[in-house]
């Protein structure tokens, strides 16, 4: 399947790389913590769905091909994904990963050209359950003394990651090591992600979880669907914050067409 790269650029006038494959209507995929095409979580998901839609891939800012501006924003990553879906045609539909999913949120939220959202795992916090600032000012910490590694390893962990999944990690850190400053992004987006944000977003949401993942991944899906106002949730069999890449394409396929 023949693939293009192309660079949009957001409004602040950070470049952003990103990748189009396959044709139909427009698919958006955003990537999670620490994912990009040097460390890739979704783009075999996207080769699948290249099968009935144009799918649009890009690095989110400080990851991989794409540029960075400081300060960092939250608003910044909304209008680098608004960048890639202007590049994409004007209008589709967004497939977020975990945080990926959080920043989609924020998109949506905020009035992005999004028709259809669909979601795996966004991380999103309990209703009264206050953003950890502490954990974001000590990833911060970390990678400004220049322990990236740590950083990377002390993320993983307070996130969930298996201790057998942390194990099988080691040949791959060195990539996740390069955008560790980005973690503190993904933070912040957690911190500014809340129940209000969710009321806001008008369009058709599909909230995906897997029936391996932990009870705080899936009871989180459950209420992040319930409080959308046209939220969805499916539960797909997988591991622990994942589900085979076929089930959840066949899943975000008829839920994009609506």
């Amino acid at each position: 399947m023949h693939t293009s790269q192309d660079v949009a650029k957001s409004a602040d006038g950070t470049p952003i790389a990103f990748e189009r494959s396959g044709s139909g209507p427009a698919v958006v995929m955003v990537d999670p913590a620490g994912g990009y095409s040097g460390f890739d979580t979704i783009r075999r998901l996207g080769s699948l769905l290249a099968d009935h839609f144009t799918v649009h891939t890009y690095d989110r800012r400080g990851r991989g091909a794409s540029g960075d501006t400081p300060p960092y924003a939250v608003q910044r990553e909304v209008e680098d994904l608004a960048a890639v879906i202007a590049e994409a045609g004007g209008s589709a539909c967004v497939y977020g990963f975990s945080s990926g999913g959080l920043l989609a949120l924020h998109a949506a939220a905020g009035g992005l050209p999004i028709t259809r959202l669909a979601l795996f795992e966004p991380p999103v916090r309990g209703e009264d359950e206050p953003p950890d600032l502490a954990f974001t000012a000590r990833i911060a910490e970390l990678v400004a003394a220049g322990r990236r590694a740590e950083a990377v390893r002390e993320f993983l962990t307070s996130t969930g990651v298996p201790p057998e999944m942390m194990a099988e990690l080691g040949p791959t850190l060195p990539a996740l090591e390069a955008v560790a400053h980005t973690l503190v992004y993904d933070c912040e987006i957690s911190n500014a992600t809340t129940h209000a944000l969710l009321r806001e977003v008008r369009v058709p949401a599909l909230v995906l979880d897997s029936q391996g993942s932990s009870d705080d991944l899936t009871g989180g899906t459950a209420a992040i669907a319930a409080a959308l106002p046209h939220g969805v949730r499916r539960s797909l069999p997988g591991g622990w914050h994942g589900a085979d890449d076929e089930a959840v394409a066949a899943a975000v396929t008829e839920f994009f067409r609506g």
